[in-house]
């Protein structure tokens, strides 16, 4: 039971002067009546006597007593069982990397804020609690309208490890859940941006401090053989330190005994970022790290081995002559390419088949030289400079979207995953310039994309996690965080993962291959704005009844209906008839 209005309850005292008024004697006026057999019980009452005197009406008494009683009720505003008043707070975390930030009292700013929600719950006397975190895909951490004592172990498990983001989409979800009217409390390490337009409901609390920050903006690791190249660049977000020292371990991989530490003094700049660049022979997992400062999390970073994927290519039969010596002169010195027929193989043939890339002329053929018109954007034409080539082209367009014209001749085309080369190499000087490896490298990169997992093996926190699947396969994406199955085929592009780590890509079951989300972020690594204070909500909220049912509770007027009218069919009766 509980009351959404107890100053209600002070209708009880009604039931003091209705008691003493039971207890007052009665003066009746006196009734003349023919004989005295038409009283039904006689009962005369002394003109002189006690004042007070007992009464013998019991059954009206509680009937009005309990009509008192049932008006405090509804004024009190009485709840039962499941339509019992509830006071529901809704709390949103930021769930930056920068809350794991350590103040200048080495205690995260998320302790403080654990600290801060828990007080908050019970200041508000709240029975029911929704916890919401902020990021690039805002998430329930607990809730909707979970008990106080869940929703606060949740934040105590929580690890703010996301990239910077918007938090204005979270906010509006959170005035959602929590109703018109009412408030909505959001924690976070800096007070709002001037320009920031926050929601009027909610209450902005930073517990933020500005510190100084040496961090990893960003690690790349490329393997090419036995060799990786390991590349990191390393920043300064302050006036200290001027150089910082960069540990990394390499553990042994195939082939290797024992694994190789190396330390790297670095100067730092006032601005930008120092690159260092080492080099590891048959290394296995590569492990960076800086000093620990204000925040260790954006100071470490794990590379796993990140070999360029391997692309099978076949020539098939029909090539003229000059085609197949060109094409095969570009594989011989291609990095990661398998030459010969195979299950999966790229499939470069002559006009007219099947293959997934044509290469030749039909119809009368002419020679451009310019100007060529190539579609702006297009990955397969990056960084194809046509400047002083020759191009010889059949009258014949090839089928599909053209790509690459010169006149009103079709150059290059692509038609549902196939592409088609209209060039006859025998009168064109194409492939003696830089711009036919280029071509052909862009078309190899564009295959090892559409293979099956993950175009790229490393990834920064906020960037969007790119997949390709087969169709007719389940896959599902096990993480850090938990597993998801995947829908979709082909190329699909996946909201940024919410926390750093491990992701692997498994069909039915079984791995496929894995990408490394790093705790990167420039933006969030910069903790010199940072800072402490609490912005009021601009409109005045009230927490009660967040799941309460609207209105008051009809059942005590019921009863205080019943009791009168059952008092009224009491007294109504007369002793005489």
């Amino acid at each position: 039971m509980s009351f959404g209005f107890p100053w209600g309850l002070l209708a009880l005292g009604a039931l003091v002067p209705l008691v003493a008024a039971y207890f007052l004697r009665r003066k009746q006026k006196p009734v003349v009546v023919s004989a005295l057999f038409l009283w039904r019980t006689p009962s005369p009452r002394a003109e002189a006597g006690p004042r007070f005197e007992r009464f013998t009406r019991e059954a009206s008494l509680l009937l009005e007593a309990l009509a008192v009683v049932a008006a405090a009720l509804f004024l009190a505003d009485v709840r039962l069982g499941e339509d019992a008043r509830t006071r529901h707070l809704v709390l949103v975390v930021d769930g930056s990397l920068s809350l794991s930030a350590r103040g200048p009292d080495a205690r995260p700013v998320l302790e403080k804020v654990r600290q801060e929600a828990a007080r908050r719950v019970e200041e508000e006397k709240a029975t029911h609690v929704t916890v919401l975190v902020s990021g690039s895909v805002p998430r329930v951490l607990a809730g909707p309208e979970a008990e106080p004592s869940r929703a606060l172990a949740s934040l105590e498990s929580f690890r703010a490890l996301g990239a910077d983001h918007d938090v204005a989409p979270t906010l509006l979800w959170a005035q959602e859940l929590a109703g018109p009217g009412r408030r909505v409390h959001f924690f976070t390490d800096a007070p709002p941006t001037q320009g920031l337009a926050v929601p009027t409901a909610v209450r902005w609390t930073a517990l933020g401090a500005p510190r100084d920050n040496v961090a990893l903006v960003s690690a790349w690791r490329r393997d090419e053989g036995s060799t990786a190249t390991v590349t990191l660049r390393v920043a300064r977000f302050g006036a200290e330190p001027g150089e910082t020292e960069v540990r990394v371990v390499a553990r042994p991989g195939p082939g290797a005994k024992e694994g190789t530490e190396r330390r790297e003094r670095v100067a730092l700049p006032e601005e930008g970022a120092a690159t260092l660049r080492l080099t590891f022979e048959n290394a296995g997992d590569v492990e960076v790290s800086l000093p620990p400062d204000a925040l260790p999390e954006d100071g470490e970073a794990r590379l796993p081995p990140a070999p360029e994927r391997r692309v099978r290519v076949a020539l098939a039969e029909g090539l003229e002559a000059p085609t197949r010596s060109a094409l095969e002169r570009f594989l011989s010195v291609a990095p990661e390419v398998e030459q010969g027929p195979g299950e999966g193989a790229l499939v470069l043939g002559p006009r007219g088949t099947d293959a997934g890339v044509t290469v030749g002329a039909s119809g009368n053929v002419r020679t451009f030289v310019g100007p060529f018109f190539a579609e702006k954007g297009h990955p397969l034409l990056d960084d194809v400079q046509l400047g002083g080539v020759r191009w010889a082209a059949g009258s014949e367009a090839p089928p599909g979207r053209p790509l690459m014209t010169a006149g009103d001749v079709v150059l290059l085309s692509e038609e549902e995953g196939h592409l088609h080369l209209n060039v006859d190499l025998s009168r064109s000087n194409v492939q003696r310039t830089p711009a036919w490896p280029v071509l052909l490298g862009n078309m190899l990169r564009e295959a090892r994309r559409a293979k099956e997992g993950f175009p790229r093996r490393q990834l920064s926190l906020g960037e969007p996690l790119a997949v390709v699947t087969r169709a007719g396969a389940r896959y599902s994406l096990q993480g850090p965080d938990g597993g998801r199955p995947l829908v979709g085929a082909g190329a699909l592009s996946l909201p940024p993962p919410a926390v750093p780590g491990r992701y692997v890509l498994e069909r039915e079951g079984e791995p496929v291959d894995a990408v490394e989300v790093l705790a990167l972020d420039a933006r969030e690594s910069d903790l010199r704005g940072r800072g402490e204070g609490d912005r009021p909500a601009e409109a005045e909220g009230d927490d009660d009844g967040g799941a309460a049912s609207p209105g008051r509770a009809r059942w005590p007027l019921l009863v205080l209906l019943a009791a009168l009218l059952a008092d009224f069919h009491l007294t109504r009766r007369t002793d005489v008839k």
